[in-house]
């Protein structure tokens, strides 16, 4: 039985008509990965890096994404050709690589997605759920086409260097990390972090490579989109778990001292009878 894959991110890239949304499960949990899948987000991002997932616990991710009209893309831990390769030997066809401040480890992070002579990565596809066990006929041959590579532009240095991290072969898209940007250019405040997003959203562009960020805070998307992103993730299985759950609770208790606080009848003491 001949198989075929999913479409990468690149080719999702390629086709889109308006700017791709994006959700990222972080909690490692098949059930809240597929609910994540389900909600109507073009890209479930699988995140490796943070928290408990593992090349062993992001497979079930994986299957559960699977039966979704949704892109899945992992997050590995580092630019590190081993770790890539167990994570794309499980079936994941679209990595992103975080802290990538220079095109040196962009063409790394290349490498290692790619089979020889071209690049590093193992030939073990007849072992492996890349090839559907050799069910995808011809994928050595064809693997670039069934992978692709987002890096992410997460420093200062890497700011000043995305003209050239963008122009790396292989490289697919460039994804902007906030937080850690901020971590490394000193805490400076919002504006000043903006800012800088903004213009390594400008200079990507500039390069021709699709650009996306990082953006939890609703103006904080409106205003990259208007920069003209090409994809935006505005949240995560755990922030919005954790963030309902407390919203719940202090909705509930907010009601129940409203209403004592209203009792004229109420009292602190108890009369026993």
């Amino acid at each position: 039985m001949l198989l075929r894959l999913k479409p990468t991110f690149a080719d999702r890239l390629r086709e889109r008509t308006e700017p791709l949304v994006g959700l990222w499960a972080a909690s490692g949990s098949p059930v809240a990965t597929e609910i994540v899948a389900g909600s109507g987000a073009d890209l479930v991002l699988i995140d490796a890096e943070h928290g408990p997932i593992d090349a062993s616990t992001a497979l079930p991710l994986l299957q559960a994404v699977a039966g979704h009209d949704v892109t899945a893309l992992v997050r590995v831990p580092w630019n590190d050709a081993i770790a890539m390769k167990r994570f794309l030997d499980i079936g994941a066809q679209n990595l992103i690589v975080p802290t990538v401040s220079s095109a040196a480890e962009a063409e790394a992070a290349v490498r290692a997605m790619r089979y020889p002579p071209a690049g590093v990565r193992g030939i073990g596809s007849a072992l492996a759920r890349a090839s559907q066990w050799t069910r995808v006929p011809d994928y050595v041959p064809n693997a670039d086409a069934y992978v692709s590579l987002t890096v992410q532009i997460e420093t200062a240095e890497a700011v000043e260097r995305a003209a050239e991290i963008a122009a790396v072969d292989g490289v697919d898209a460039i994804f902007i990390g906030p937080s850690d940007l901020a971590g490394s250019m000193g805490q400076p405040g919002p504006e000043v972090v903006g800012a800088a997003v903004l213009r390594t959203i400008e200079t990507v562009r500039a390069a021709g490579k699709p650009v996306g960020v990082n953006a939890f805070v609703p103006a904080d998307a409106e205003r990259y989109l208007a920069a003209g992103v090409d994809f935006v993730v505005v949240q995560a299985d755990v922030t919005v778990l954790a963030r309902g759950l407390d919203a719940a609770v202090s909705q509930v208790r907010g009601a129940v001292r409203e209403e004592q606080g209203g009792c004229t009848e109420c009292s602190s003491t108890t009369t026993v009878m």
